[in-house]
């Protein structure tokens, strides 16, 4: 063992400071004997030993995709929600989505994934029946708008017509109005204008 310590500080002692360097950063790799030789050589040089960055472990991640969208903009919205609840989620997809947003039906739709342990947690806040009204300020709230046909409050809002417009400005130059506003019902697939509403 003696031996051992006396082979080591004489090939410490033949080295370069880049060369020990070098050799420090993998200290943790070394026998007793070699460590101890190599901390004595520092010592002698009066060198400092170079800072090792501890090991980083990447863990893997179990996740479970609670729902799909075909709409970023919708994807966003549920992530956002977990998030705001103290959910760790992410969405699948959502670059390749971005870039090529008519292929989103190709690959399943935007993934909304969340780690396992989180899912029923996240399943529950998604499934959350939609409030009627919400208060925003003092003796004023927002009312949830639903379908007239069904009640359903599972709405979208599908803005103006602007179609008409846009060719009528393309063929003679000449907009006409952009149309009503109008909503669709996602349950029954009535349409209907705002002012209607």
């Amino acid at each position: 063992m003696e031996s051992d310590s006396v082979n080591y500080a004489a090939r410490y002692s033949e080295m370069y400071d880049a060369e020990l360097m070098e050799l420090a950063r993998s200290y943790d790799s070394l026998t007793e004997t070699a460590q101890a030789a190599i901390r004595e050589e520092f010592a002698r040089r009066g060198l400092e030993p170079p800072l090792l960055e501890p090991e980083t472990v990447v863990a893997q991640r179990n996740l479970v995709t609670v729902h799909r969208y075909r709409d970023l903009s919708e994807a966003i919205v549920a992530r956002s929600l977990l998030e705001s609840a103290g959910i760790d989620a992410f969405l699948r997809d959502e670059n390749f989505v971005r870039l090529e947003w008519q292929n989103s039906n190709l690959v399943g739709g935007i993934r909304l994934q969340v780690d396992a342990a989180d899912e029923k947690n996240a399943l529950e806040l998604l499934t959350q029946p939609m409030q009627d009204s919400i208060p925003y300020r003092e003796d004023e709230e927002f009312s949830q708008p639903h379908c007239p046909a069904c009640g359903s409050a599972d709405i979208t809002f599908e803005g103006a017509a602007r179609g008409a417009a846009l060719a009528s400005l393309f063929l003679v130059s000449l907009p006409l109005p952009a149309g009503h506003r109008t909503w669709r019902c996602e349950v029954c697939g009535a349409r209907w204008d705002e002012m209607k509403a």
